[in-house]
């Protein structure tokens, strides 16, 4: 088969050249990490050869020795790293050098701030791969052949890291990928072999690959002197040509195996974040890890971390688990979602498991009852790494809460069988502190409890700011009675799904008829009785106004300070839920599945008290239109006809005037 050999002068995606300009700038203090990140790229793609191999052995094409080359050229002024694994097409390369398919990259660059310090983690929290070669190369040369592919189908990619880039079609004789980095001026201390070997074993000695070097070794010579022998210069060169030459022999430079396998206690905590940042792609440290071995009739080892930050891409519904699965130390699969749920996305690692067969397949993995049963065990492990990183570490939990405490939340709603135990977990704003930080965890909440509370009191908000000024919160406030101040988008889910804790129920402040229990004071309930003879004619002719807005206008007993807000019914949705749900494209027929709110007017406040000697039906009317659509921006609501409501206010603002 024969290719056409076609040259192409191609543009770098306008992301890549914002990319490569930071990296070389912001990461160039820690430049040695290129080696790192093109020792891993080769190491996957030898794994995937492997994988690709098991049901395909003609893949090997007769070389199944698989490794990792590294060497260099003074005289060149290059460095070499190749590998003998799957290779890539044409149609790859451009993919996958070319352009950043990469989710997140938009958010990326808008988090970026200029300050080389900050960027720098960004930029390693986001993976610097194989740009990071142009970190001390102005010129790399990328040579690739697809395994099973005729030789002729080689891709040639070059680039100075600039503007574009150069992909041709050639010649290749051995499947894999070289890469050869042609060196900046001043970057002489990668032409050394010493230099090069410490940094393989700094950062890849975990590797269960070889990573090999070319050394020379001299021959040995007899320890006793040798005679003068006479004859001419000739003869004499003629011998000295006969000697034993210096050797060149192929050097493994790491312990290649697999560091999962080796006893936790010949392992250093280096040795830890260099393997995480191999299996991660992540420039920092991680923030904890667990190492376990299980045994028995399903044997697996799991070697799993959490991350300091979040991934870019953890909205990401599509993106890849950042768990891999591998088979007695074969690399099967690191798109392996029954590993882990979706409320674990962001745990990195892997799980070598030997009850499997090799040539498992994903129709296979998907029903497999052991795949179930690693699943719930690594998911146990998880959440006691967590349990004690909360229990021990509460600065390390803070930090990771602020990095994954939204997508916890996930947990109860996702994983039922854990819920009580990803309930101990969550942390919530509350009006103890009255600050938008998460940490209140409801054991906290538990233990402060007035004498007599038997519930744990909740509102939620689409802000923190709507939340904690919320009207529903005065009584509680008054009576100092602690609240949850729920903010994010997922805890409308969360306290659907999660009703109790600790054997107190979880009820929402805005929903239904209050009733404290004995916090309540049965003097202002009976004076609200009969406060609300007085009001009677004033509640039906709200409600006559409203019309079919409301579903109910009655007197409140949670204001103490607002003149009215809105109630949802018990069990219908509350406005915030609504308006998820409308901006999701479900439109809601009022507030929650067809149910109309409660409006509850106060009767201490001096507009209601307005209304009830109000003479004037238009006014009447106008000043009840007001207090509903403020009620619903007290919530965060948006309103229907916002100039309709500035037209009314503007009308009593000016009757204020005469």
């Amino acid at each position: 088969m024969t290719v056409e050999v076609k040259k192409e002068t191609l543009g770098f995606q306008t992301e890549v050249k914002h990319l490569l300009h930071l990296m070389i700038h912001s990461l160039y203090s820690n430049k040695e990490i290129f080696l790192r990140e093109l020792i891993s790229n080769g190491s996957d793609a030898v794994d995937k050869l492997r994988f690709e191999a098991l049901s395909n052995d003609t893949l090997y094409d007769g070389d199944s020795d698989l490794k990792i080359r590294v060497a260099f050229d003074k005289d060149q002024r290059t460095i070499t790293i190749a590998d003998n694994g799957i290779g890539m097409t044409r149609a790859e390369v451009q993919e996958h050098i070319g352009t950043i398919a990469k989710s997140g990259t938009k958010q990326f660059f808008e988090a970026l701030t200029g300050e080389q310090a900050k960027d720098s983690e960004l930029i390693g929290q986001f993976g610097v791969g194989f740009y990071s070669a142009f970190i001390v190369a102005d010129k790399v040369t990328l040579t690739t052949r697809k395994a099973g592919s005729d030789k002729s189908e080689g891709v040639r990619w070059e680039s100075a890291g600039e503007g574009d880039y150069t992909i041709e079609t050639v010649d290749k004789a051995q499947r894999g990928t070289e890469i050869v980095l042609h060196l900046k001026d001043g970057e002489d201390e990668f032409l050394d072999g010493y230099r090069i070997r410490s940094i393989v074993r700094k950062f890849s000695d975990h590797i269960g690959l070889p990573i090999v070097m070319d050394k020379e070794v001299m021959p040995s010579y007899d320890d006793e002197p040798e005679e003068e022998e006479d004859g001419t210069d000739t003869e004499k060169a003629e011998k000295a040509e006969a000697k034993p030459q210096p050797k060149i022999e192929e050097e493994t430079i790491n312990s290649a195996s697999a560091l999962w396998t080796k006893a936790r206690q010949d392992i250093s905590e280096e040795d830890y974040a260099s393997f995480y940042k191999h299996v991660s792609h992540d420039y920092q440290e991680p923030l904890a890890h667990i190492h376990s071995k299980v045994e028995g009739t399903n044997e697996y080892t799991l070697l799993l971390y959490v991350p300091t930050r979040a991934p870019f891409d953890l909205w990401d519904r599509d993106a890849k688990h950042g768990v891999k699965l591998y088979i007695r130390k074969v690399f099967i699969t690191d798109d392996a979602e029954q590993l882990m749920p979706r409320y674990l996305r962001f745990i990195k690692g892997i799980i070598d498991t030997n009850s499997l067969p090799l040539n498992v397949s994903r129709e296979i993995l998907q029903q497999s009852k052991q795949i179930s049963t690693i699943k719930s065990g690594a998911v146990k492990k998880v959440l006691g790494m967590l349990e004690a990183l909360a229990k021990n570490d509460s600065e390390k939990y803070a930090t990771f809460w602020s990095q994954f405490g939204a997508v916890i939340k996930e947990g109860p709603i996702e994983d039922h069988g854990n819920k009580d135990r990803v309930a101990k977990l969550l942390r919530f704003a509350s009006t103890h502190s009255n600050t938008d930080k998460q940490d209140v965890a409801l054991e906290d909440y538990v233990g402060r409890m007035k004498e007599g509370q038997e519930k744990i009191y909740y509102v939620t908000g689409e802000t923190f700011a709507a939340a904690k000024n919320s009207p529903h919160l005065e009584i509680f406030r008054k009576k100092s009675i602690e609240v949850l101040l729920l903010s994010d988008r997922i805890d409308e889910w969360l306290v659907s799904h999660l009703d109790e804790f600790d054997g107190k129920h979880l009820e929402s402040v805005a929903k239904g008829n209050l009733d404290l229990g004995s916090l309540g004071d049965e003097e202002d309930k009976t004076n609200l009785e009969e406060v609300n003879k007085d009001f009677e004619s004033v509640l039906k002719q709200i409600k006559d106004v409203l019309g079919d807005k409301v579903s109910e206008v009655k007197l409140s007993h949670r204001l103490t300070e607002s003149p009215a807000c809105l109630v949802a019914d018990v069990y219908g949705m509350s406005l915030n839920m609504e308006r998820i749900m409308k901006e999701a494209g479900q439109m809601m027929g009022g507030m929650g599945m067809g149910k109309k709110p409660i409006f509850e007017i106060n009767p201490d406040h001096p507009l209601v008290a307005r209304m009830k000697n109000e003479q004037d039906d238009n006014r009447f009317a106008d000043l009840t239109h007001i207090l509903f659509d403020q009620a619903i921006l007290s919530e965060g609501g948006q309103l229907d006809d916002p100039a309709a409501f500035v037209h009314k206010l503007n009308g009593l603002l000016q009757g204020l005037l005469h």
